[in-house]
């Protein structure tokens, strides 16, 4: 082969690369994307859990939007705690906001004992899946089904399977609500820790006899509840007591008057 075809074909090769190098180069700086340096290092302060619990698309949606000024509430980072909030404020140069400490509960009390079972699901031990088979393995069709999608997506270890119904450490859980949006039957619910609360620990809403032939912990929709509370924070929902927890001042007296035990008493105090 002709030695100057060689050198022409590497030359041009050569200038091609060179070519192609300024290019990029010159559209990497046209194109660049500005970095919001504020964002980062707010972004910096959040634990990285992406639950959404803020109300924005993950941690770097949240950082976006507090560096842009679309909210200045520091503290709407459960996971993060108000060790975040003081963070985030010191970088903002505003006062810190104080996160409310909040656990996840089950509100279902449908264990092996007290739920009757109408099937053997022998299929992918998944709740959603279970879910779509007659409304799952347990006879009532609103009750927690056990299989742990809730403790499959939790980052912190605080659910556990306990006697074929979901239980949450309130020690261990960060508030990230990831557990309440995956339930399939929205049995998972928010409640404020270091105060007590009467807490429904049932959301069937089928009439009182067949509740009572399906669970023998599920609420029947007597109104004995309604009428003992105090602070008129009872209401019934479709055969099922619902708690108004702006209303509720922890007296007991809807515990006291339950005759199934469907309504509990819970203080989720942290050590």
């Amino acid at each position: 082969m002709d030695t100057r075809l060689i050198i022409i074909a590497v030359v041009i090769v050569a200038v091609t690369g060179a070519l192609a190098a300024l290019l990029l180069s010159i559209a990497s700086k046209v194109f660049a994307v500005p970095v919001d340096e504020k964002a980062e290092k707010i972004r910096e302060c959040l634990p990285g859990a992406n639950c959404g619990a803020c109300g924005f698309s993950g941690c770097d949606g949240y950082a976006a939007a507090l560096s842009k000024g679309e909210t200045q509430d520091t503290a709407l980072c459960n996971p993060g705690g108000n060790e975040a909030a003081k963070a985030i404020s010191e970088i903002l140069g505003v006062e810190a906001g104080t996160v409310k400490p909040v656990a996840a509960v089950v509100l279902c009390r449908g264990h092996n004992g007290t739920a009757q079972v109408k099937l053997e699901y022998q299929g992918v031990k998944n709740c959603k899946m279970a879910s779509l088979v007659f409304g799952g393995p347990k006879e009532c069709i609103y009750g927690c089904v056990g299989f742990g999608d809730c403790m499959a997506v939790c980052e912190y270890d605080a659910i556990r399977i306990c006697d074929g119904i979901a239980r949450i450490d309130p020690h261990k859980c960060k508030a990230c609500k990831m557990c309440v949006k995956t339930c399939p039957k929205g049995l998972i619910e928010m409640l404020p820790l270091e105060e007590t609360e009467a807490a429904v620990l049932c959301k069937n809403h089928d009439k009182g006899a067949q509740t009572r032939k399906e669970c023998t912990a599920g609420c029947i929709g007597c109104m004995k509840c309604v009428k003992a509370c105090p602070s008129e924070a009872i209401t019934i929902d479709r055969f099922c007591a619902k708690v108004d927890y702006e209303k509720c001042i922890g007296c007991g007296a809807c515990h006291a008057a339950c005759p199934v035990g469907a309504i509990d008493l819970i203080t989720l105090t942290k050590h």
